[in-house]
């Protein structure tokens, strides 16, 4: 490539070089055919030292792209590898981090370090493609996406597309679609003519939950039940709406958490539950919380310990990931012992 004639390329040392701090500068640029690297470049401090830093530019680069592009930074014979693209996302900038590699996209987000002279820069741009143009499948918000990834979670043996859409109620043009964008997240490997290979279902959990937090799920509403939480539990055998209990209760049933002081529930009604239930509407100070789910893909896979019925942990775990107080903690600590006992809970 010609620096010279790179647009992208050459933005990008503008921008690393407003960047740099008080006194350093960048050198000009020298074509190379060695390595991973377009160009390298001269990082110069301001006693002089220098550091050599190659850099690959990459017109659209996205986590499946890092994990088929970067080697080793000891692959790059001229100093550490800087990737610099219009917008990277933090999916894509986290691969990134984990492999030792520096990034730079034009929106602001930079991570430059280098040993000798000593140097480090990291900065945080936007978080959202400002240039995205909307394409179906972008995001697993809605139900429909949530009745895909919760399918990939609980299913052991791998199922293809037709499959995969007869499990959730789908269509096979939307599996694929989703499919499609989970691979070039990373979050799902597929071979051949698009057979899925693995499912790295711990990624795909956290990120369902920041694409669709619970709120986004469902209709809450606080309640208080004065007598605490196992009396709650003692009665929930009784009621006669359906529900399933996830949040803190759920996972201590079976991972080692701190004993919760939140309940959670997915319930059909929450104003007929909570009547059943004898909970008083609570504007603060509540401990259960009733959810209305916008699809009763949330009852799926739901088992009975006790007489009461409990969310799948997959529900559970992302239910979690973004609920209030402790619950994201807690989410983690049920995604350890989730990894630690499939055979538990994976079919």
């Amino acid at each position: 490539m010609r620096v010279s004639g790179n647009k992208l390329g050459r933005e990008a040392l503008v921008q690393l070089s407003r960047r740099l701090p008080p006194g350093w500068r960048v050198g000009e640029p020298v074509v190379t055919a060695r390595g991973l690297a377009d160009f390298t470049v001269e990082l110069i401090a301001p006693s002089g030292d220098r550091g050599v830093t190659s850099v690959q530019v990459k017109a659209r680069l996205d986590p499946k792209g890092v994990r088929s592009l970067v080697l080793p930074s000891s692959a790059v014979s001229d100093g550490p590898l800087l990737v610099v693209s219009r917008y990277l996302s933090e999916a894509t900038r986290a691969l990134l981090r984990e492999r030792d590699i520096g990034y730079l996209d034009l929106t602001g987000n930079v991570r430059c370090v280098m040993s000798t002279p000593g140097l480090y820069i990291e900065t945080a741009g936007a978080s959202e493609d400002p240039d995205r143009k909307e394409r179906p499948a972008r995001s697993l918000r809605g139900d429909k996406a949530g009745r895909v990834v919760r399918a990939l979670c609980d299913t052991r043996e791998l199922p293809g597309v037709r499959e995969l859409a007869a499990l959730t109620d789908v269509t096979p043009g939307y599996v694929s679609r989703v499919l499609t964008h989970l691979d070039s997240e990373a979050l799902v490997t597929r071979v051949g003519r698009g057979q899925l290979a693995s499912v790295d279902w711990p990624a795909l959990l956290r990120r369902w939950a920041q694409d669709a937090p619970l709120e986004s799920r469902g209709n809450v509403s606080s309640f208080l039940d004065p007598r605490g939480l196992p009396a709650l539990l003692a009665r929930l055998p009784r009621a006669k709406e359906r529900y399933a209990v996830t949040g803190g209760l759920a996972a201590a049933a079976l991972a080692p958490i701190a004993p919760p002081r939140l309940a959670v529930i997915w319930v059909r009604d929450a104003a007929e539950a909570a009547a059943q239930l004898d909970l008083r509407p609570a504007s603060s100070g509540a401990n259960v919380l009733l959810v209305e789910p916008t699809d009763d893909g949330v009852f799926e896979g739901a088992t009975q310990r006790d007489e009461v019925w409990y969310a799948a942990p997959s529900q559970v775990a992302a239910d979690l990931l973004t609920s209030p107080g402790r619950g994201p903690a807690e989410g983690d600590e049920l995604i350890q012992w989730m990894q630690a006992n499939e055979e538990a809970w994976r079919r």
